[in-house]
């Protein structure tokens, strides 16, 4: 038997992507003059629409029945705006299948949008960056939002309302997201990026992963194996293998989901080499774990049923 007949061919949930079309609606870091820092540098080559037909195109030969659409810095000014674009795509192509929506958990208007996500059929969970230090040099003298008394009010009305929440933020943040896990333990929190080990010395690779192990200690805490390319440098089975596997070592395949971050991580890789690439990581896992990854742990964690 061939090792490409080895790799995964069952059906996949893409965990986290995203669909915009900034020429008919406002997203800021898209459509407005000049740009904002990114990681993966220059992304001139993503401000245009990116819709479900060519999403389907690029992963032709992937088997993917489902997506899930997180916010992508629409207007904040209109939160609701971007979930009723995100259901009328669903209805005109059958993608996304559930909803991460914007959110700002310290906003007057907060409890009332968090009661209108709780009832929308597609909103699963919510995202809003807690910012903070930029480097672990500035740890402890740069708090996240996730130290803040009025964020995390806002964040214990999740709950109440069945709301997941999908955290963006740098590994070195550890300590206040494992808090904030701890202390809200029946809210399940989604990590998003690997919690974004861009630094890939063996040092910060070691931090990282001494990092992840610790948030992972709090049973509500997933993480999504996603969005951890690097600007101008090729994305290689070879250079990923151990970041993929250590996060699956540390958190279990029952907690690890497969993602692309597409259209963002078209900028530093094509959706078959990524997911090909997947599939090679860990094609000497039992096929259950496998089945878990590209598919069972985004389908139970998004309420996904029947697919598959």
């Amino acid at each position: 038997m061939s090792a490409q007949a080895l790799l995964y061919d069952g059906p996949v949930i893409d965990a986290h992507q995203h669909f915009w079309d900034p020429v008919r609606n406002h997203h800021p870091w898209l459509t407005e003059e000049g740009v904002i820092p990114f990681r993966y540098g220059d992304y001139a080559a993503i401000r245009r629409p990116f819709l479900p037909p060519e999403y389907r195109q690029l992963t032709r030969g992937h088997n993917v029945i489902g997506s899930v659409y997180v916010e992508t810095e629409w207007d904040p000014a209109d939160p609701l705006g971007e979930v009723r674009y995100a259901c009328g795509l669903a209805e005109e192509y059958g993608l996304p299948n559930a909803i991460v929506a914007q959110a700002w958990l310290d906003r007057d208007d907060w409890p009332q949008l968090a009661a209108v996500y709780g009832a929308a059929p597609m909103v699963r969970s919510v995202r809003h960056k807690p910012g903070g230090p930029a480097s672990p040099r500035e740890v402890g003298s740069v708090p996240t939002l996730m130290a803040s008394d009025s964020w995390r009010q806002g964040f214990a009305l999740l709950g109440a309302h069945g709301l997941h929440f999908d955290l963006q933020t740098p590994w070195w943040n550890a300590e206040e997201a494992l808090q904030l896990a701890l202390d809200f333990p029946d809210t399940t929190i989604i990590l998003n990026h690997l919690s974004l080990p861009a630094d890939r010395s063996q040092e910060a690779l070691l931090a990282w992963r001494r990092a992840l192990a610790r948030m992972a200690s709090a049973p509500n805490m997933r993480v999504k194996i996603s969005g951890f390319g690097q600007a101008g440098i090729a994305w290689t089975v070879e250079s990923n293998r151990w970041i993929v596997r250590e996060a699956i070592a540390i958190f279990g395949p029952e907690r690890a989901m497969f993602a692309s971050n597409f259209p963002v991580d078209s900028l530093c890789v094509d959706f078959d080499t990524m997911y090909r690439g997947f599939k090679t990581i860990v094609a000497d896992l039992p096929e259950p774990d496998q089945r878990r990854l590209f598919l069972d742990t985004a389908t139970e964690t998004y309420s996904l049923q029947g697919n598959g």
